[in-house]
Order: C-alpha cells, then sequence, then structure tokens
C-alpha cells in the first residue's frame, strides 16, 4: 500500500504535466516539475528494489515520462538556428520594483558589452539611477514605461530603437517594444515580457490571459525577440505554447534549461526554478545563454549571444 501510495501522485503530475492541465493552484506547483522527476526516479528505484512489481511498473512509467519533459532542457540542441549576420547580446533582469542595484546592473551591461537591455519591475528611480551610472552613454535608445509597482518595463539599446511603444496588458503589466535596427541585420522586433505572475487564486486567469496575449512568432512577417520575466517555466503549457509558435528558448536551446533565475535569491525558502527566459525567433540563431546575478533583486538576470539574420 505505501509503494502505491507513493507511486501515484508521480503519474498523477506526469499525467497532468504531460497533457497541459495546469489549472488552478496547479500552475504555481508545476513550476517545480525538475524536482518532482527527481523524487519520482528514487520512487521508482524503490519499488524496483521492493520487488513491488505493480507499483514499480506505474512509478517507473511515471519517471520515465517526467525524465522525456524535463531533461531535453539539460541537453545543447543540434540545431540552434542558421543565421549567420551580426551578434546582438541581450541581457534581461528584473529589478524588483526598485529594489536592485543600479550601478551593478550598469556593471553587467558594461562587462558583457550589452546591446538591448530590457528591464521588468521598472520605477522611475531605477531609470534616475542607471542614468547617474552612465546607462545613457553606454545604450543611448530607449523605449521606458516607469511605474512606482511591478508593473513598469524598460528596454534599451545600443543601436537605433524604432516603432516603439509600450504593450498594456488588461491585469495592468506594461511591457516596452520597439525594432533594433542593427547595421548590416534584418530588423529585430524586441520586447520586455513581464506577464502577471500567478501568485494566487484571484490572478490565475490574469496570468493566462496576459501569456495569451504575448505575440506570437510569424515566420513570414517581423523577427520577434522576447525577453524577460515570463513568470512561466518550459513546465507551464501556456509558455510552450508560445514557443511552439516559432520562437526557441536561449536556456533550452543551449543545454542550460534547468538553471533557476527565481526562488531564494532575496532570502525566500524557494527552490530556484526558471522564469526569465530569451525567446528567439528561428530564424535568429542561438549562440550562448548565461545566468548572472544582480544585487538587490529576487531573480537573477539572463544573459544571450544571438547571432542575427541578414537583411
Amino acid at each position: 500500500m505505501l509503494c502505491w501510495v507513493a507511486a501515484v501522485p508521480f503519474a498523477v503530475w506526469a499525467l497532468v504535466r504531460g497533457l497541459g492541465l495546469d489549472y488552478g493552484p496547479v500552475i504555481q506547483l508545476i513550476a517545480f516539475t525538475p524536482y518532482v522527476t527527481g523524487a519520482a526516479l528514487v520512487v521508482a528505484l524503490v519499488t524496483l528494489a521492493l520487488r513491488r512489481w505493480w507499483p514499480a511498473v506505474l512509478a517507473v512509467l511515471a519517471a520515465v515520462a517526467l525524465t522525456a519533459m524535463v531533461l531535453p532542457r539539460a541537453v545543447p540542441d543540434a540545431d540552434r538556428g542558421t543565421a549567420e549576420g551580426p551578434v546582438l547580446r541581450v541581457l534581461t533582469a528584473n529589478v524588483l520594483g526598485g529594489g536592485a542595484e543600479t550601478d551593478a546592473l550598469v556593471a553587467l551591461v558594461r562587462e558583457h558589452e550589452v546591446d538591448v537591455l530590457a528591464i521588468q519591475e521598472f520605477t522611475p528611480d531605477v531609470g534616475t539611477g542607471l542614468y547617474a551610472h552612465g546607462l545613457g552613454t553606454l545604450l543611448p535608445y530607449r523605449q521606458v514605461s516607469p511605474i512606482n509597482s511591478a508593473a513598469g518595463s524598460a528596454l534599451y539599446s545600443r543601436y537605433p530603437l524604432t516603432e516603439t511603444g509600450v504593450r498594456v496588458h488588461s491585469s495592468e503589466f506594461t511591457q516596452a517594444y520597439g525594432t533594433v535596427r542593427v547595421p548590416g541585420a534584418a530588423p529585430v522586433l524586441a520586447e520586455s515580457v513581464h506577464p502577471m505572475a500567478p501568485w494566487g487564486l484571484p490572478v490565475l486567469d490574469d496570468w493566462r490571459e496576459d501569456l495569451g496575449n504575448l505575440p506570437r512568432a510569424t515566420p513570414d512577417g517581423p523577427i520577434r525577440l522576447l525577453l524577460g520575466d515570463f513568470n512561466s517555466t518550459l513546465d507551464h503549457s501556456p509558455l510552450r505554447a508560445l514557443v511552439a509558435s516559432g520562437y526557441r528558448d536561449a536556456a533550452d536551446a543551449t543545454g542550460r534549461g534547468l538553471f533557476g533565475t527565481w526562488g531564494p535569491y532575496d532570502g525566500a525558502l524557494i527552490p530556484p526554478v526558471q522564469l526569465d527566459h530569451v525567446l528567439a525567433d528561428e530564424r535568429i540563431r542561438v549562440e550562448s545563454m548565461q545566468v548572472l546575478r544582480l544585487p538587490g533583486s529576487d531573480h537573477r538576470p539572463v544573459f544571450a549571444t544571438l547571432q542575427l539574420p541578414r537583411p
């Protein structure tokens, strides 16, 4: 009986994750699927060792299914795109409503020679601090939506930005966007992504609606680049549907899809999960991805090196 009790929850979890049944409180739980996968493997081994064959069969099937869903993120893709144009270095950072150290963020931009910077939870004070530390010299072009809450957004660029604007979700979260004009490359429509977080039952519909409103990839249209705090992992079905429209997740493509970007970094007792992503149009080649550190934030910035297609 204990073996059945141990095996059944993992089988249910595998079904929920595999069928995309992430609704209600499951939305928060499903983010921790990589940890559940590790536990499922332990249960499978224990039931096999105890020779409880029928629960062992169920436990093994659940463990295999979960592993098949999670493990590919730790293996670099053979195909990461064929673009051979200029390199674009991008960085996304959630600044925790202005709590992050702006001098440290500018230092990251300088150290990694960032070309495009996306910021979430952007406040007026963050904008002032960034410019006081020289961001205006490094990235002179911008589209910003400063708000004294988690809803603010910003997009900074080394290269000219055209067709700029701000997407406003029904949740009132905002997303700055603009077309980056890199010499020798096709124009890229970049957007600083930040849907509502699924922090409780009252906002779960907003979370799903905000994710549903994110622009899908358009193979014959603009070359898109989405970077930011998606408040979702690749175990959430809305994010997987967005990626499937024609994007590559930079972390998944480079085998770094299990590196946490949100969790215990402000002292909370939460296992780290990957909520921050760089999604690149499949016409863009993904070269590399790194998770960095930003003091004062509960998120870790994501840095990616991309190669753009030529015009």
